[in-house]
């Protein structure tokens, strides 16, 4: 895996989004998938994603993101980027979340207000996957 060139395209998996290797922002909006319209804006310094308008994921640095998809109980991904991230995901709002990444627990977090919930994650050579589940 590896940036996305399309800056978002969906396969089986769910989305492909975000290129950590441009110098400069790009972006691309209206990207329309299983009925709903997503924008994306994404360089080496953020990656961001909007779903019908409101917030879905970002990255603090720039990360590419593969099989992007929510469920009912939560989203589940596989990122990856140069260095290390901060990752935002928006789900319910003051809800309970079991998160994992690598395969490992990283505990329980709730989300704010806005449904915004925040972890780092350590980023190497390998795609590192992501769940998270509603408690």
């Amino acid at each position: 895996m590896s940036a996305v060139e399309a800056l978002i395209e969906l396969n089986e998996g769910g989305l492909d989004f975000g290129d950590y290797t441009l110098a400069a922002k790009a972006k691309k909006d209206g990207f329309e998938a299983e009925g709903d319209i997503y924008k994306v804006k994404t360089f080496g310094e953020i990656t961001k994603l909007e779903k019908n308008g409101s917030f879905a994921y970002e990255s603090v640095p720039g990360t590419a993101v593969h099989g992007f998809k929510y469920t009912a109980d939560g989203v589940g991904f596989f990122v990856e980027g140069l260095q290390d991230s901060e990752v935002t995901v928006g789900l319910d709002e003051n809800t309970e979340y079991e998160v994992e990444v690598g395969g490992e627990s990283v505990g329980r977090i709730t989300t704010n207000l806005g449904g915004k919930l925040t972890f780092s994650i350590e980023l190497s050579d390998e795609p590192v996957g992501v769940k998270i589940t509603k408690v």
